[in-house]
């Protein structure tokens, strides 16, 4: 208590000039006017809601809603924590080191940690990909001979780190006839230098990647919507590879906050919709995406969890069957029990 707050005992009563009288009503309208303050304002008292990311351009709608200042008109306190992985971000979760995850993030990563604790992740929007909302693609260097994946038989082929990468590397090769194919797991940042040096012969890597090879001429798209095709048998069909999602323990703790922050991405989500041209330049400092780049990149798409079809889910599923069957999960995993309900 600071020595302006303290009580003077009553046996030693102060002669009354007006000053207390001063002092009580200026601390009144101190509390007065913190009431009147908008929800921008006091929410910094709330739970802070600390959410991870992978800075990739599926994040978008996530980088969106915190420069337009969505989750601040509703009253929240997001805290944005950078992580280097997906996986990392699964990580994070579970040790209670952020509450949830922004679009991007693998949703076979976050399958893994549901795995391990049942019951801890729920997705409430996911970014689907296929051959029209490219996000994942085989890259060769431009001078390559490759003309079909299955010319890179024997062949040292990157991916990006992570169970769901490589997993999903190794299938797309050995469905696309690319027998016999090592995989080498590389941070995705350093693919089109590997390719470029020499040291892979092709990658399985994700946007910006390939579009960064096709404008500084070091790299081509050998085959973009691969998962739609190898692994769900349609390139049109929805690949929900990336997720945003809130801990279990978070929404149980703060349901009605966990509803405010899932409303206020979902206009992040709508904006990306609506206005994807302007949202592009929300990529700038989130991502390594920028200048002539930014206009260059293809968009992911999004479903939030109250859009999901059977359709979605079924397709969803057939992803997650992957897994399994691959030996990654010990047991079949449902994505309906994994979907947030509302």
């Amino acid at each position: 208590m600071s020595d302006s707050q303290k009580i003077t005992p009553r046996a030693m009563p102060q002669p009354d000039d007006g000053s207390s009288r001063r002092q009580v009503l200026q601390r009144a309208g101190v509390v007065l006017g913190a009431l009147a303050m908008p929800a921008i304002v006091r929410a910094q008292t709330g739970p802070k809601i600390r959410v991870g990311y992978w800075p990739i351009a599926a994040g978008l709608p996530f980088y969106a809603a915190v420069e337009l200042g969505y989750f601040k008109e509703a009253g929240l306190n997001v805290e944005v924590v950078r992580f280097a992985g997906a996986q990392q971000i699964m990580e994070g979760m579970l040790a209670d080191r952020v509450d949830g995850s922004a679009n991007g993030t693998g949703s076979a990563n976050i399958a893994v940690g549901e795995m391990a604790a049942p019951g801890s992740f729920k997705i409430f929007c996911s970014n689907p990909s296929n051959l029209k909302n490219v996000l994942d693609e085989v890259i060769v260097p431009v001078g390559s001979s490759a003309k079909t994946m299955a010319d890179l038989k024997g062949k040292r082929i990157g991916s990006g780190p992570g169970i769901q990468n490589v997993t999903l590397a190794k299938t797309v090769l050995e469905r696309g006839g690319a027998i016999g194919a090592t995989v080498v797991e590389l941070p995705i940042g350093q693919h089109m230098a590997a390719l470029a040096a020499g040291q892979l012969d092709g990658a399985y890597t994700l946007e910006p990647t390939g579009t960064i090879g096709r404008l500084n001429g070091t790299t081509r798209v050998l085959e973009a919507g691969v998962i739609a095709k190898y692994v769900l048998g349609d390139p049109m069909a929805p690949w929900f590879g990336g997720s945003a999602s809130l801990t279990a323990s978070f929404i149980k703790a703060h349901p009605d906050v966990a509803k405010k922050y899932i409303a206020a991405y979902g206009k992040g989500v709508a904006y990306v919709r609506s206005k994807p041209v302007e949202a592009r330049q929300f990529l700038k400092g989130y991502t390594a995406i920028e200048g002539a780049l930014t206009r260059e990149v293809p968009l992911a798409a999004y479903t939030m969890y109250n859009e999901f079809t059977p359709a979605d889910v079924a397709h969803f599923q057939k992803f997650f069957d992957l897994f399994t069957e691959k030996g990654v999960f010990p047991s079949r995993l449902l994505v309906d029990t994994m979907l947030y309900k509302g």
